[in-house]
């Protein structure tokens, strides 16, 4: 369920990058989530943790003040990219790129996707270590959020 959930986050911030009057019309891509197929649970988790993630965003960003923002790309290392397939890395590029993940994120999935042992770590891989960071309970206790089951989150 958590995959599912980052792939609704997906959607929600591509459609917000692509057309930013969308973002007043929250309920055309609600009823779009749910032709999808996703549930209603699922769409109410994505955009809560979104909504809380914007607005820890802007506290950090007011403290901030006047700091420059890089604009850097991480380049894996060669053990990396013998590990991590090109598809699997460009959806953690992705990631990055709409704000669902930061820098010290893209550092931990790495990490966890050179730890998981398989030949080659695929999208669906990155997917579920993505999913299991903002949707687990250590997640939780740094502020993200833990998904029980289909119909309850504990905040």
């Amino acid at each position: 369920m958590n995959e599912r959930v980052v792939e609704i986050l997906i959607y929600i911030m591509s459609e917000i990058r692509r057309n930013r009057s969308v973002s007043k019309k929250l309920d055309f891509l609600s009823e779009n989530l749910i032709k999808k197929g996703y549930s209603e649970s699922e769409i109410t988790s994505a955009f809560t943790w979104l909504l809380d993630r914007l607005n820890s965003e802007t506290e950090e960003l007011i403290e901030r003040r006047g700091a420059a923002l890089k604009n850097s790309r991480r380049h894996l290392h060669e053990i990396e990219r013998s590990v991590i397939s090109v598809e699997a890395y460009g959806y953690i590029i992705q990631l990055r790129e709409l704000g669902i993940v930061n820098d010290v994120d893209v550092e931990q999935i790495l990490e966890r996707a050179l730890m998981l042992g398989t030949g080659r770590v695929r999208v669906e891989d990155v997917k579920g270590i993505v999913g299991s960071m903002l949707f687990s309970p250590e997640g939780a206790a740094a502020g993200g959020y833990f998904l029980v089951d289909d119909n309850t989150m504990i905040h």
